[in-house]
């Protein structure tokens, strides 16, 4: 396992069943846990083993690595406090998201303090059925807190500031919500972004580093979409699906390529993640085909719809916390800004048209209704999102992200 670059080394019996397994994955897509992994050769002509636990997992440390599995209500540091505090003096805490998950390292005053919180916690769930813990023991030294919020503390030292200055936040303390460019609704290629600061609120989204396959360097904002489903597709479906990965300039669909679109992006940040994530996928019976355009721009006239202005753009606000949804296509598809009065058999009846469901949950989070709908397929879900994302339900216009849970 190469889990710093969340690749993995696999040696079969011999060349030929090398061949069949990665012939055999060249027509199906495999996925592990929900992501969509990738089957290639290795230059390595034979894996050599040796000891795995070189001070790492098993090695005793005051410092412990948790990550949380199932995460279906918000983890702060106010709820790991709790959770930790009985079994010893919890000096640091700073939360993070990795590919892993979330996860959080904590500190202790002494290693036997670490040592009985493993072994008591390890397993168990926060709440009721959800947030199980995963612990390990952590190889750092000494935890740096610079701030104390609800996403680190240092219990040793509660003089520090909330927030940086003037400065934006840290790579994975901060939501670095303040490090992205608002969108400007002028300007040729109606980009508005600066590069590095979305490149640095991609980052900070992701626990510090870019997701498993995206460079950050693209700078192509336009991208061609191909082997649609002309009978069922529209501008807006496309933008219901795409805006998952970034702001939406303007669509083209193709008048002499009615399976064709393009589809211009906020910048080429957003364009790489939607490429990224979305080629391959299934819609409406067809295997998309996503890749960059060699127009920079979409012109605008009279058979493009502008999107530029519009307020179903969800990277306005929060760009961290959306970047952080960005995924492929799942099975399991998460409803939000839903009336406060609806029910199970309200979600149903919405989105049952589009699929098996397999599961549905209603519940509540920051006193807000929002629901879980877990289907037979991915396409399925795709199907529901594109449909009924943006919808109007009671007064309420529904929002619908792809959700990486893998059970209700």
């Amino acid at each position: 396992m190469l889990r710093a670059k969340n690749q993995a080394l696999l040696q079969m019996q011999d060349v030929t069943s090398a061949v069949n397994a990665l012939q055999f994955y060249a027509n199906v897509q495999p996925s592990i846990r929900g992501r969509n992994v990738y089957v290639q050769f290795s230059s390595h002509q034979e894996l050599t083993t040796m000891d795995q636990n070189q001070g790492r997992e098993d090695e005793p440390n005051r410092i412990l690595l948790v990550t949380i599995h199932h995460m279906l209500y918000p983890i702060t540091v106010d709820v790991l406090h709790q959770v930790f505090s009985p079994h010893g003096y919890v000096e640091k805490i700073v939360t993070f998201q990795k590919s892993a998950g979330f996860q959080a390292l904590i500190q202790y005053q002494s290693r036997q303090s670490a040592i009985t919180a493993r072994s008591t916690l390890q397993g168990r769930n926060i709440y009721d059925g959800c947030c199980q813990l995963d612990i390990q023991f952590s190889n750092l030294d000494e935890l740096q807190v610079n701030y104390n919020n609800d996403r680190s503390r240092d219990f040793t030292n509660p003089n520090l500031p909330t927030e940086q200055k003037g400065r934006p936040s840290q790579p994975g303390y901060g939501d670095a919500g303040g490090m992205y460019g608002v969108q400007g609704s002028g300007g040729r290629g109606g980009g508005g972004y600066s590069q590095m600061a979305n490149a640095a609120a991609i980052a900070a989204a992701f626990g510090g580093g870019l997701p498993p396959g995206i460079t950050g360097t693209n700078d192509r904002c336009t991208i061609l979409v191909a082997n649609l489903n002309p009978d069922r597709i529209d501008e807006d479906k496309l933008f219901n699906l795409f805006s998952i990965y970034g702001n939406i300039i303007r669509i083209k669909l193709l008048r002499n390529k009615p399976d064709h679109a393009l589809i211009q992006m906020g910048d080429g940040f957003q364009a790489e993640l939607a490429v990224h994530f979305l080629k391959g996928a299934m819609l409406f019976g067809k295997r998309l085909e996503v890749n960059f355009s060699k127009h920079p721009n979409i012109t605008q006239g009279a058979d493009t719809h502008e999107y530029v202005n519009s307020n179903l753009n969800r990277f306005n606000r929060n760009a961290a916390k959306n970047y952080r949804y960005c995924c492929s296509p799942t099975k399991m598809i998460h409803l939000s800004t839903l009336p406060q009065d609806i029910t199970e058999e309200d979600i149903i009846s919405l989105v049952e048209e589009h699929g098996t469901i397999v599961n549905s949950k209603v519940f509540e989070m920051n006193g807000k209704k929002q629901a879980l709908v877990q289907f037979e397929t991915e396409e399925q879900a795709t199907e529901a999102l594109v449909c009924k994302h943006a919808s109007p339900l009671s007064g309420s216009v529904i929002r619908i992200s792809f959700s990486q849970l893998q059970n209700i």
